[in-house]
């Protein structure tokens, strides 16, 4: 469903060029959950924004479905870190979630039907009237992933989508998306920093060197597809899966691609996404 293939992407600065991906690839099959974790600053946002067709890679290509990505493609929703400036406050809830449906021409009674669907899904519908503003913060994040679910999308990629949540609000987020993958068999990129979070979704858990990045480790998790926050988490096969991410993550803090000669290799990769 899902290949990248070779990808590399070079920012090219007033003073200085930084390689933030080195030949990266991966592959993920149509209907997986695959979670990405590596280091600060390494570059991960950068992947999910030329995966998304929203930044040109410099190298490589992304392939949605055998078909190369050079824009955002009709097949994929993204669902981003800060839903507070990914929803309008001056729109209700219900209109924040047809938004992107407009495209699509669907017709009104279709429309509706989809939303009410989505709204319904993420335990929202009784708020649809709502604006964002009077949301609470996990609230607000239901309603970007009611406006994914809305769109229909094939892939759905998630760049830290629960990173500014508290942690209880985080657990009941986690839970809703592996019940939307099981119930709407959509293929999830989930990027996250979160070693916990990256063991507890995932079928699989690709770790990523620091820049420029390659992938470190395509990992299987062998966990039993039911979970919950309390058993799975308390499991010894959790632990152990949690400790080798961990060493990884470790690792990857001290190896690259090709370890920079310039000590700011990391610290300038995550300076040029935030500026995105």
């Amino acid at each position: 469903m899902l290949d990248v293939r070779y990808l590399n992407k070079i920012y090219t600065g007033r003073n200085r060029t930084v390689e933030a991906l080195r030949s990266l690839s991966f592959h993920i099959g149509a209907g997986e959950l695959v979670c990405l974790v590596g280091p600060s600053g390494c570059g991960k946002t950068t992947l999910l924004k030329c995966m998304a067709g929203l930044l040109t890679p410099t190298g490589g290509e992304v392939l949605l479905d055998g078909c190369p990505v050079s824009g955002p493609p009709p097949g994929m929703a993204v669902v981003f870190q800060e839903y507070g400036r990914s929803l309008f406050a001056w729109m209700n809830v219900r209109d924040n979630v047809a938004l992107p449906l407009r495209r699509k021409k669907l017709g009104k009674a279709r429309e509706k039907e989809l939303v009410d669907h989505a709204l319904e899904v993420v335990g929202l519908a009784e708020a649809h009237r709502a604006y964002p503003w009077q949301l609470s913060g996990g609230m607000q994040q239901r309603v970007a992933i009611a406006r994914a679910v809305a769109y229909e999308p094939k892939v759905l990629l998630m760049d830290e989508p629960f990173a500014a949540v508290d942690a209880q609000t985080r657990a009941d987020l986690e839970d809703l998306i592996r019940r939307l993958w099981h119930e709407l068999g959509v293929t999830v990129l989930f990027v996250t920093h979160d070693i916990d979070e990256a063991v507890y979704l995932g079928q699989r858990t690709i770790i990523l060197s620091k820049s420029p990045t390659v992938v470190q480790e395509d990992l299987t998790i062998d966990l039993p597809d039911e979970r919950d926050q309390l058993h799975t988490r308390s499991s010894a096969r959790f632990a152990e899966l949690r400790a080798h991410v961990y060493e990884q993550i470790q690792r990857a803090k001290h190896h690259s691609g090709d370890t920079p000669t310039n000590p700011q290799q990391s610290h300038s990769v995550h300076k040029f996404e935030r500026s995105l």
